[in-house]
């Protein structure tokens, strides 16, 4: 999904993706807090940031000057992009919020943050034909031995089995939608960033209403005012800004310097729950944490190193 008349210069271009990191790691914790001060569920709260991310999106979309260009791709491409892309948020945002719900923030956060770089690692390998070389092996080899240690070795009131199942749900959605990404745009198809994420937002929050409405679309609490303040603080910030960021950024700075850079939010959220929500980290989460971004940076440095040697075998005259 990326725009390729998007002209941002590149120091512009990580200044986005860094606000859209740590905006993302806000969500988990306006999440916890909306847990805390309501009876809103992980469904009904994935309707709102999706409905109310759609509003703020189609908001820009009406108010930006011009039209954006956009590659011609033909409508069941296009079709497929969008359908598929709506799905997978909704299984990305969904199980997201339940694993926060279900295991803590910085837990949740974690396991899906460092997992989804894993998984399309792995799905690229098995669809495309992307080799991992020895550096993308280890790095899944020390992904998996994060996802154990926080597994067998935390404090069972803070990472629980159930949890961690969501968070892994969650990076299987996140993956899906990197990789039908990447697999349409191979031969260089695409479409309107903004357009395509309202599009998605939509068919989330289609999809799920009906989920939504049996769980309870609006919340009973005595502190309405702090909860409607959380709804359109998740909806405008961490969704409709920074994917509108994301999607900017990353048209323009390379996918592993991207990637890298998304580590922003995990660390913020981890820095939330401790700070803000006084989540207790065991030395076994802080050693599945370390165990899993380090997994996911080796992953970064194998692509970076199999784009270069792309590169200098392209160069070499035959």
């Amino acid at each position: 999904m990326s725009n390729p008349a998007s002209g941002l210069p590149v120091g512009r271009s990580l200044c986005y993706l860094i606000i859209a990191g740590v905006a993302w790691g806000t969500a988990g914790a306006a999440a916890a807090l909306l847990f805390g001060a309501s009876d809103l569920g992980p469904l009904a709260l994935s309707f709102w940031r999706c409905a109310g991310g759609l509003l703020f999106l189609l908001a820009a979309l009406a108010l930006r000057p011009g039209r954006a260009v956009a590659v011609a791709e033909s409508g069941r491409r296009r079709l497929l992009r969008i359908v598929g892309t709506g799905i997978g948020l909704t299984v990305f945002q969904t199980a997201y919020f339940a694993a926060v719900q279900a295991t803590g923030l910085a837990v949740g956060t974690v396991v899906t943050l460092g997992a989804g770089p894993v998984l399309i690692a792995v799905g690229a390998r098995l669809t495309m034909g992307e080799r991992l070389g020895l550096g993308g092996l280890a790095a899944v080899a020390g992904a998996l031995s994060g996802l154990a240690v926080l597994v067998l070795g935390g404090d069972a009131g803070t990472v629980r089995p159930a949890g961690i199942a969501l968070a892994l749900l969650s990076a299987a959605g996140y993956a899906a939608i990197t990789l039908l990404t990447r697999w349409l745009g191979r031969d260089g198809g695409g479409g309107d960033a903004l357009a395509t994420s309202a599009w998605a937002f939509g068919i989330a929050a289609v999809a799920l209403l009906p989920m939504a409405a049996g769980e309870g679309l609006v919340p009973h609490t005595e502190q309405m005012a702090q909860v409607v303040t959380l709804l359109v603080y998740v909806a405008a910030i961490p969704t409709a800004l920074a994917y509108a960021l994301y999607f900017a950024g990353a048209a323009v700075v390379r996918a592993a310097t991207v990637s890298v850079i998304m580590l922003l939010e995990p660390v913020s959220a981890a820095v939330i729950a401790v700070v803000v929500l006084h989540e207790q980290l065991t030395p076994a989460t802080v050693a599945g944490t370390l165990l899993l971004l380090t997994a996911v940076v080796g992953l970064a440095v194998a692509e970076t190193r199999g784009a270069a040697h792309a590169r200098r075998e392209a160069a070499v005259p035959v």
